[in-house]
């Protein structure tokens, strides 16, 4: 168990919820996918370690969840960009933000 990004998880994201370690690592190794897009939603909307804690899940749920994540009205630019630099660095997928690319 990752303790120390479990803790930071539970600072930046479950900060209003009385969530343990213990109940991470459940939800991370859990086969209920509605856990798991709970912890992915709150991951990808608060964490400090975004690129870091993503590597938690395994690659298929985060392929999975990616595919079939719908981004909210609310604050959908910043989703939408902190879902494609994951998407981009740990699912080799096209980098859609024109401020990130490299200049030719």
């Amino acid at each position: 168990m990752r303790t120390d990004n479990y803790s930071q998880i539970i600072k930046d994201c479950f900060w209003d919820y009385h969530i343990t370690q213990n109940d991470l690592y459940l939800m991370f190794t859990s086969s209920n996918m509605r856990d798991k897009n709970i912890l992915f939603e709150k991951i990808l909307s608060n964490s400090t370690k975004l690129l870091r804690d993503m590597k938690l899940f395994d690659r298929e749920d985060l392929v999975y969840l990616m595919d079939h994540y719908r981004i909210p009205r609310f604050n959908s630019d910043y989703i939408a960009r902190r879902k494609n630099i994951v998407e981009y660095c740990l699912l080799d997928r096209e980098l859609l933000i024109e401020d990130l690319k490299w200049k030719r």
